[in-house]
């Protein structure tokens, strides 16, 4: 497993961080969006290599870019430079541009977004030329019922006492040191107290029907932020029309924060099994 390091490129002035694991000759280049109040720390969880997704995918071949989404990491202190969906896009994407430079991509780039990562990877997959593919984990359309009470009550300057125990229980599903806060303690962006609550409403919806390459729709079996049930699911399937395959993964013995779980690994390599059946089906070798 490659270390991954960190990098900050400038992008129309705007500092853009996150980590970088690079292998010469990529399958691919898989690009993971961490979620709220996280940074890309999220996909290389420190002091457990064993649930890094950075570290799994180079071993599997592929680069592996984990972004600071806009308003993280060496951005935050810019908030007006990505109000608008169409800025973020462009900061993630020339991040990207700049990060891997002249670097071969392999196949393409395959986009995994977590929570309200997802926002913007869907945003990304609709927009970008050489996706090969997308996994979402974390979303939804309809908040649980508890959920959704910790959401009328949450501002951009409170966010209710109730909320960690959604987003982080059962808590043996996660390494001790990882609950008390070692990967989870930066704030939160000002734009995305109004994209959560437009997400499941009206952007997803909007959006899911124009993304044109293959999906994985991954749900924790302890999923509390969101319903997970068949009906929902199912809505959700049928809004990718113009996917040409869209796949369901139940990801069993991990919550919300699949990647953290102590089962992170498993679902780590689902995702890449995802990756390399996208690569497949861009070499013309195997349906996607």
């Amino acid at each position: 497993m490659s270390a991954p390091r960190p990098r900050v490129v400038l992008v129309d002035g705007v500092p853009m961080s996150g980590l970088v694991a690079s292998v010469d000759e990529p399958r691919a280049v898989v690009v993971a969006l961490h979620g709220g109040a996280s940074t890309a720390a999220y996909f290389d969880c420190p002091g457990h290599p064993q649930l890094s997704l950075l570290r799994a995918g180079t071993s599997a071949g592929y680069t592996m870019v984990a972004l600071d989404r806009p308003g993280y990491g060496s951005s935050a202190p810019y908030p007006e430079a990505m109000d608008r969906p169409e800025q973020r896009v462009a900061l993630a994407y020339g991040a990207l541009d700049k990060v891997l430079g002249d670097q071969p991509r392999g196949a393409g780039v395959f986009l995994m977004g977590h929570s309200a990562g997802c926002e913007l990877a869907v945003r990304m997959a609709v927009g970008g030329s050489d996706v090969i593919g997308l996994e979402l984990a974390g979303t939804g359309l309809h908040y649980s019922d508890v959920m959704a009470d910790i959401m009328r009550a949450t501002t951009a300057d409170h966010r209710p006492a109730g909320l960690r125990e959604v987003l982080w229980q059962p808590a043996d599903l996660y390494p001790p040191d990882v609950l008390s806060g070692m990967t989870n303690s930066s704030g939160g962006a000002r734009y995305e107290v109004e994209v959560t609550s437009s997400w499941p409403r009206h952007d997803f919806p909007a959006l899911a029907p124009q993304v044109g390459v293959p999906v994985q729709f991954s749900v924790a079996e302890f999923e509390r932020v969101w319903r997970s049930d068949r009906e929902m699911l199912a809505q959700i399937g049928a809004m990718f029309t113009s996917s040409p395959r869209f796949v369901i993964n139940e990801q069993a013995g991990t919550g919300h924060n699949l990647s953290l779980s102590v089962n992170g690994a498993a679902y780590h390599a689902k995702v890449l099994a995802f990756v390399e059946e996208c690569v497949l089906a861009q070499q013309g070798l195997e349906t996607c």
